[in-house]
C-alpha cells in the first residue's frame, strides 16, 4: 500500500491521524482488504477501497517449488517487473527474500538479475508490499535483502521498510541487507541507528578475479570494502556474513580458500558458502567434495563457515536466479 497516498487521503477526508495507524495495523497483521478493518467506519472503508489501492504492486504470476518455496512475480504501477521469494524451512522459519530494485545496474556476471534491463529503485511501499503479499498467507519471521538489486544504492527506502518489518513479525536482528560492496551505503548503514545485519557478496579472495566476476570491484576494491565492513562490525558489534558463491574451477581451489581465510578476521566475519544455481552464465557449480574441502580450510584457519541450503532451484527462485523473465515455470496466480 502506498503509505503516503494513504496518509494524504485520510487527511483529505478530515480523518484523525490515528486512522493511518489503524489501517497499517490491520495490514501488517495480514488483512486481505479494507473490508476486514472493522474499527473503521464503513463509509471510510468504501472510500479507501476506491481511492487507495490495497497494494502498490500487481501480482502477475506465482510459482511453487517442491520444497515449498514460493516465488512471486510482481509489476509496479509503471510496469517495472520484480520478484520476491518466500522460503519455508523445516525448523518452522518463514524467511522472505526481498528486492530493492527492478533489475540491477551492477551486472555481476554470475547473476541472472544483472542481465536484466535495469528499471529503477523501488519505494518503501513497494518493498513492504512484497512482504505483505506473503504475510497474508502465513506468519513470517526473517527477511533478507538478497533479491533483485543492490540495496545500498536504495538505502533510504530499504531502511524505511526495515522500520516497519517488525510490525509483520520480522525483527531487525532477523533482517539482513546484502551488498556487493557499495561503500557509500555501507558507511551510511554504519552511521545509522539500524540494527539490521550486514552481508557481503564477496565471491573471490583477490581483486583481479573479483573484478572479472563483479565489475563493481574496479570502483570499490576489496581492501576498501573489507575496511568498510570492519568499521560496521566495530560500530554494531555484530558479525558480517560473507557470501561466497562456489564456482567450479574458478574460485574453489585450496590456495583460494587459504587466501580468503587470510583476508578475513575471524572475530568479525562469518562465511556462507553458496552452491551455484544455474543461470545462462558460463559457470558450473563446485562439486560437493570441493565445497567441503574449501569449508575445511576456512575452519582450520579459525573462520566460522557454513554451506547455505539451496531453496527453490526448480522454479528459478534460488540465489542469483531472479530475473522476472515470465518463465513458463511460473504457475498462474491463485489470487
Amino acid at each position: 500500500m502506498d503509505l503516503e497516498l494513504l496518509r494524504q487521503t485520510l487527511a483529505d477526508h478530515g480523518e484523525p491521524a490515528y486512522r493511518a495507524k489503524q489501517v497499517w495495523a490491520w495490514t501488517a497483521r495480514g488483512a486481505h482488504g479494507y473490508e476486514e478493518m472493522t474499527d473503521l467506519p464503513a463509509a471510510l472503508r468504501d472510500a479507501l477501497t476506491r481511492e487507495v489501492p490495497f497494494s502498490s504492486l500487481q501480482l502477475r504470476r506465482e510459482a511453487h517449488a517442491r520444497d515449498k518455496t514460493v516465488k512471486a512475480l510482481f509489476a509496479t504501477t509503471d510496469e517495472k517487473p520484480l520478484e520476491a521469494v518466500l522460503m519455508r524451512y523445516r525448523d518452522g522459519r518463514n524467511s522472505l527474500c526481498l528486492s530493492s530494485q527492478s533489475g540491477c545496474p551492477l551486472t555481476c556476471t554470475f547473476c541472472a538479475t544483472g542481465a536484466m534491463k535495469f528499471g529503477r529503485n523501488l519505494t518503501t511501499s513497494e518493498i513492504l508490499d512484497q512482504a505483505l503479499h506473503f504475510r497474508r498467507s502465513q506468519p513470517v519471521d526473517h527477511a533478507v535483502f538478497m533479491g533483485m538489486g543492490e540495496p545500498m544504492m536504495n538505502l533510504d527506502a530499504v531502511l524505511g521498510a526495515c522500520e516497519r518489518l517488525p510490525d509483520l513479525g520480522i525483527t531487525s536482528r532477523r533482517t539482513a541487507i546484502s551488498t556487493v560492496g557499495w561503500i557509500p551505503g555501507i558507511e551510511r548503514l554504519t552511521e545509522s541507528d539500524s540494527r539490521v545485519r550486514l552481508a557481503l557478496s564477496l565471491h573471490a579472495p583477490e581483486d583481479a578475479l573479483r573484478s572479472q566476476l563483479m565489475p563493481v570491484n574496479d570502483r570499490y576494491p576489496l581492501d576498501d570494502v573489507l575496511g568498510a565492513c570492519l568499521a560496521w562490525h566495530e560500530r554494531k558489534r555484530m558479525p558480517v556474513f560473507v557470501e561466497y558463491l562456489m564456482l567450479g574451477g574458478v574460485n574453489d581451489r585450496y590456495e583460494q580458500a587459504v587466501a580468503l581465510a587470510e583476508r578475513l578476521d575471524p572475530r568479525a566475519f562469518k562465511v556462507n558458502l553458496i552452491p551455484y544455481n544455474p543461470t545462462d552464465a558460463p559457470y558450473a557449480g563446485s562439486s560437493r567434495h570441493a565445497v567441503d574441502a574449501f569449508r575445511a580450510v576456512l575452519e582450520e584457519h579459525g573462520l566460522r563457515a557454513t554451506v547455505r541450503l539451496t531453496r527453490g532451484r526448480d522454479i528459478d527462485a534460488a540465489c542469483g536466479q531472479l530475473a522476472a523473465s515470465g518463465s513458463t515455470k511460473l504457475q498462474a496466480s491463485r489470487m
